[in-house]
């Protein structure tokens, strides 16, 4: 008897399994999409027309970013990079805090939370994350553009 039960509860599960694999859901129904990865995620980051607001910071495309170095006056140009990677060439304007020094230098360079910056790293993964820190810690105007590998505007060395 209790074989029995069991087996009919494997064979339910069975059943189950294989009856909502096969069965759309409303995301599966979704166009096919490539897996998000740091390339795929900055390819999207330069092609998207729309800006998208994520983490309490906002994530534009290059174009719009540099459309703003243009047009703006009061802004930072936020190189999140390391040191090494700044020095092999940047964006021209631009000011260097590593992601990973964010929590501690942010609020002594950039004493404005209210200022406009524009953040960007090597290919968009750790300026995603230093914009949320900063968004964290209390800036407003943060705007995510990816990364300097996708760059098409020029850049300098020093």
């Amino acid at each position: 008897m209790m074989k029995r039960i069991i087996s009919g509860i494997i064979l339910m599960i069975g059943v189950l399994s294989m009856t909502s694999c096969n069965k759309p859901t409303e995301t599966s129904k979704v166009t096919e999409q490539t897996p998000a990865t740091e390339s795929t995620t900055e390819e999207n980051t330069t092609t998207e027309s729309a800006t998208e607001a994520v983490d309490g910071y906002v994530q534009i495309t290059q174009e719009e970013a540099k459309s703003l170095m243009d047009s703006e006056k009061d802004y930072i140009i936020l190189d999140v990079r390391t040191v090494e990677e700044f020095s092999e060439g940047h964006i021209e304007g631009a000011i260097l805090i590593p992601d990973y020094e964010i929590g501690e230098k942010a609020e002594e360079t950039l004493t404005d939370k209210n200022q406009l910056i524009l953040v960007y790293c090597r290919s968009g993964r750790r300026s995603k994350l230093a914009s949320a820190e900063l968004a964290k810690m209390g800036y407003t105007n943060v705007k995510e553009f990816g990364g300097i590998i996708d760059w098409s505007y020029g850049t300098v060395t020093e």
